[in-house]
This record gives structure tokens, sequence and C-alpha cells, in this order.
């Protein structure tokens, strides 16, 4: 019976990932000739050829390319083991490593986590803020426990992973106290003409306001946009324009910045979702977080 070293077979497969032996070596951080005569030993061993020559560089066989699917199976179920591993040891020691996008407001990511936070005052919480593609890329290989975002993963995706609808709610406007009182008579059609800060075209939130704009016939003045929702808030407090919130922190946030509500609508709707590996999370706080939703939705 053929046995087949897997140091060996690691190093075929990174080469054959890499492209080279030469950047093979480098990643794995030793000498040319020590790959090279681990790739010869493994053909050795198979009594095949896994590689050929072409031009400067190396090709696959047909025989290495049936070896590289099994390698590739192999390895990516040995990382999806010691990933196992290592999140059961951290769920032991109590840590949560999230990842948000960074159009969620920062009240509304609190309100997710008090479920997670409020009864494990231990908890080790690890933030990770970027777009939703990239969190989404951390969630696949195990960087993150969860994804907090404004969107579930749509079916162009080609990421494994489950939407958890943790909150769903109208848009509330804020403004300072001048352009409140101003243009909060007659909403929405008080919003004709202006000043609005609005999050960028490309999120979620922004293509919901600009639907329920032409639905209304509403035309404001945007005065500014932005991807990252604090420094939105930030031009709102010099008493820039109007800007929109959640709902459901509308009046937390209000008081919390001295802001007044200009009137709000329940036709524009924004959901936020948890974003598991797994239909039933197996992270306790991650499940906490899922639970304490659908709590409050009752």
């Amino acid at each position: 019976m053929k046995w087949v070293n897997h140091n060996h077979l690691y190093y075929f497969w990174r080469v054959a990932r890499e492209g080279s032996v030469v950047r093979a070596a480098e990643a794995l951080m030793v000498s040319q000739p020590t790959v090279s005569i681990q790739i010869k030993e493994l053909e050795a061993a198979l009594g095949h050829a896994l590689f050929e020559r072409s031009g400067r560089g190396l090709r696959l066989t047909d025989s290495g390319q049936i070896a590289l699917r099994y390698a590739d199976e192999m390895f990516t179920l040995s990382g999806d083991m010691l990933r196992a591993l290592d999140e059961r040891d951290e769920r032991r020691a109590g840590k949560l490593t999230v990842g948000v996008v960074d159009v969620i407001p920062k009240r509304v990511v609190r309100r997710l986590l008090e479920p997670a936070l409020l009864p494990e005052p231990d908890l080790r919480l690890i933030c990770h803020e970027d777009t939703g593609s990239r969190l989404l890329a951390d969630l696949e290989e195990g960087r993150v426990d969860v994804v907090l975002s404004d969107a579930p993963i749509g079916t162009g995706v080609h990421v494994r992973g489950f939407n958890h609808l943790l909150i769903e709610c109208g848009i509330s406007f804020l403004a300072k106290p001048a352009p409140a009182r101003k243009h909060g008579p007659g909403f929405p059609r008080s919003l004709n003409g202006a000043p609005l800060l609005l999050p960028s075209d490309h999120t979620t939130v922004r293509q919901a306001l600009n639907a329920w704009f032409d639905a209304q016939r509403i035309y404001p003045v945007v005065v500014g946009e932005f991807d990252d929702t604090a420094l939105m808030i930030a031009i709102a407090q010099m008493g820039r324009g109007i800007f929109p919130v959640p709902h459901v922190v509308a009046d937390g946030m209000a008081k919390e910045l001295g802001m007044e509500l200009v009137g709000k609508t329940e036709a524009a709707r924004q959901r936020f979702y948890a974003i598991s590996r797994e239909e039933t999370p197996a992270h306790p706080a991650v499940a906490a977080i899922c639970a304490g939703a659908k709590a409050r939705r009752k």
C-alpha cells in the first residue's frame, strides 16, 4: 500500500498555489533545493510526475491536477479543524470577535451587542470595522465570529453564511434645533430644498431613501455624502444639515447630541443583520445577540 508523506504533499500544494518553486520557498521560508527535493520524493512515492516545465515556469500535469484537487480538500479540512479548535478555546476564554460594516451607526452597534455584553461583563470584545465584502471574507476565513451588516448576504456573493435579522425599523431625520424647527413643519414636503447629509450611494439606507424621495417627489439638496456615519454626524453637529438615523436609536441620539427630530417615516426602512457561519450560531455570544434581537421583536 502506498503511503503519502503529508509534508511532501504540503510542499507540492504550496508550489501549485504559488506558481513556482521560488515563491513557494519564500513563503515557506526554506531553500529552493529543499522544496524541489520534497516534490521529487512525492512524485517517486506516487509514481507520477506532478509538474512539467513550461517556459521558465512549471505547469501541472494531468496527474498533478488530480493531486491538487485532493490536496485542496485535505488542507481546507485541516484549516477548518484548526479553526474549530481555536474557536472552542476562544469561546471558553470568553472572547468575541465582531466585524462591523462601517456604515452602521455606533449606537446601533451598541444596541445589537448588548445581549452578549451585559450578562458577560468579562467577555473580551474585539471589533473590526470595514466594508461588507472584506468582513465576509474574514468570516469565511474564521477571523471574525460574526458580521454585523446593514444588508444580508446576496445570492451573488460566494461566501457561505447565514443571515439573522436583528432590527427592522423606519428612518428618523435629526438636525440642530434651528434647521429642525425650520424644516420640521409640513414634513416630509418640508425636505424639498432642505440641506441633507446622507450616507453614500452604495449603502442600502441611501438606496431606500432615494426610492422614498422619488416616490414622494421630494428633492432635497444633498450637501454631504459619507461612507462613515460617525463623520456624517460630526458634520451635522456643526449645523450643516439634516441627517437620517434608524428610528430605534433616534431619541437617544437626539438627546445625546443636542439634536431635534425633524420627522420620521416608516415607508423607508433600515434592516440590520448578524451574519454567521452556522445557521444556528455555536458561539454563545453570537447566539445571545440573535436571541436578544428576536426577543425585542416580539
